[in-house]
């Protein structure tokens, strides 16, 4: 798997942070960061089918 360097305003991932670990939501914060990009893309794909723009 391919590693993604990134720089992120420290209030982010603060909150990140508060739903990662035993217990919470998220293993860790690759985990998370994985699932919001996941997340997102589904989010952009559901736009782009109404508006037309996906291809078969």
């Amino acid at each position: 798997m391919p590693k993604v360097s990134l720089d992120m305003p420290n209030e982010i991932l603060d909150d990140l942070k508060k739903h990662v670990g035993d217990e919470r939501k998220f293993v860790s914060v690759a985990d998370a960061i994985r699932t919001a990009c996941r997340k997102m893309l589904d989010h952009l794909d559901e736009i782009d089918a109404r508006h037309g723009r996906l291809e078969e």
